[in-house]
């Protein structure tokens, strides 16, 4: 179980950081954000982020702010794994966490 919850904390990292990359290089790359390689290498990584808070989100959500819900959604994920594995680390022990 303790396997469980940090592979699901390292996994809502990684897409958080891959937003927060394409975020601030959408900005810094301005209206050539499109052509720019690494810009390109964002969106396919989170293009199944988007997809999935599409899915959840109600129609009325515009898609300019899927971004926003699925940093929301994976936020509450990786808080969520967080708490479980500092609770499994106090039942079993901290030094069996290392």
């Amino acid at each position: 179980m303790l396997m469980l919850a940090e592979i699901l904390k390292l996994l809502a990292e990684i897409a958080l950081m891959a937003l927060l990359g394409q975020f601030v290089l959408g900005l810094l790359a301005g209206a050539k954000r499109e052509q720019n390689f690494v810009y390109q290498l964002f969106q396919v990584v989170t293009r199944p982020l988007l997809v999935g808070a599409r899915f959840i989100s109600p129609k009325v959500v515009l898609d300019r702010h899927l971004p926003l819900v699925a940093c929301l959604v994976l936020g509450f994920v990786w808080l969520v794994a967080t708490i479980t594995k500092i609770n499994i680390c106090v039942q079993i022990g901290v030094h069996l966490c290392k």
